[in-house]
């Protein structure tokens, strides 16, 4: 083989990982004032709180859809939501949003954002929630 085959093909190979790295879907962990700061900047977006019913009744982030990480559907209802818009996840500490992050990736979701800290964080930020 000559050097010129064995470079081109490095090269090859090269442009081939880098697209597929570009084109893998992953979410991104977000602190507080960057997860506020883009549900600002997006306008047509879900928002979604994956506690309990409990925890969602004592308080939420406006606009959050709840969808409990628990259930047993819990998967099948991520699965109905719009995948072409981006997704803000968040729990109460960042435990299940996480969780709940590599499920939609899984599920084909582009863009998700998951809040670093949960609620908890949210609220020590003094941000506001509506109960």
């Amino acid at each position: 083989m000559s050097i010129q085959i064995i470079i081109k093909s490095t090269v090859l190979f090269s442009f081939v990982f880098i697209a597929a790295a570009t084109n893998a879907q992953s979410s991104h962990l977000l602190v507080v004032e960057d997860f506020a700061a883009k549900i600002e900047e997006i306008k047509d977006k879900l928002i979604v709180d994956v506690r309990t019913k409990a925890e969602y009744g004592q308080g939420h982030i406006a606009g959050a859809i709840f969808i409990d990480y628990y259930k047993s559907d819990f998967k099948s209802q991520l699965s109905k939501l719009d995948k072409g818009k981006p997704v803000f996840v968040y729990c109460a500490l960042g435990v299940r949003s996480g969780g709940a992050a590599k499920i939609l990736t899984d599920l084909g979701f582009k863009q998700v954002y998951d809040l670093q800290g949960g609620l908890k964080a949210w609220i020590s930020e003094q941000k506001p929630i509506v109960k």
